[in-house]
């Protein structure tokens, strides 16, 4: 299970550095009133070399690791932009992608402002959760799209 409050520390610590970031998944689930457990954090991030710096400067300030260091723009930049990052001291762990596969890119996301405990929180909406989720293989996502469809009252297509 994801530990809330490592997590606030860490949103706070990407707020301050300017991190341009967009959380996805099971916390914008949570973000949006839909209560389902997770043992990871999924964030877009933009894809600029500074943006990857002010993510990485983020991290340091939550977490004193060198493997943080081990993140590099080239890889979230590339073909496969993709990064799991999970401190060593903490039982979590962090995705961060620029895009997924060719639908789904930090540049194409509807988001908006969602509040964590106290803490402004840039989210994705619900419309866009829900067209993330619906077409995926994985039972859990599928139950989580019918569960922001049924909220939301958003149309099946």
């Amino acid at each position: 299970m994801v530990n809330v409050e490592k997590l606030v520390e860490f949103v706070k610590a990407m707020n301050r550095e300017g991190v341009e970031y967009i959380t996805f998944g099971a916390i914008a689930l949570m973000a949006h009133g839909i209560v389902r457990a997770t043992e990871d954090a999924d964030f877009f991030i933009a894809p600029t070399v500074d943006n990857i710096e002010r993510l990485k400067k983020a991290l340091r300030s939550v977490w004193d690791d060198p493997s943080i260091d081990e993140i590099r723009a080239d890889e979230l930049m590339g073909d496969y932009p993709s990064v799991r990052y999970g401190p060593p001291e903490d039982d979590v762990s962090m995705d961060f992608l620029t895009r997924l596969g060719e639908v789904f890119s930090y540049e194409t996301l509807d988001w908006q402002v969602a509040d964590l405990d106290g803490e402004p929180l840039r989210v994705v909406t619900p419309a866009q959760l829900y067209r993330m989720k619906r077409d995926t293989v994985r039972h859990k996502d599928k139950i989580d799209a019918e569960a922001l469809r049924v909220e939301f009252s958003l149309p099946e297509n």
